[in-house]
């Protein structure tokens, strides 16, 4: 985590209570920088989330996987003879075809 202090001097352990205080707060976010303005007694912090990495997960032949490159050649085969099924474009019909 980058952290800038603008303005004048903060002791480090009033910086890591800052920083310890933004990471309670935010339990499930990555912190990329912090930035402290001091403004005489005041100090204004501002800080920036850093990308969470996201891994897709599906459900493929009863297994919870992102990829498929650690499947045997039975499970491959298993995966390549499934039926997909798509949202595509749905049937229509009339009242006279259900008559």
């Amino acid at each position: 985590m980058q952290v800038t202090v603008l303005g004048g001097k903060l002791p480090q352990a009033e910086i890591d209570a800052y920083v310890e205080q933004i990471k309670s707060e935010n339990p499930d976010k990555y912190i990329k920088s912090c930035e402290f303005t001091v403004d005489g007694e005041y100090v204004d912090v501002t800080y920036d989330y850093d990308v969470v990495p996201f891994e897709r997960i599906r459900r493929i032949t009863g297994y919870l996987v992102g990829t498929v490159d650690r499947f045997n050649n039975a499970k491959r085969a298993e995966v390549e003879d499934r039926v997909k099924h798509s949202i595509g474009s749905s049937a229509t019909c009339s009242i006279e075809d259900i008559a």
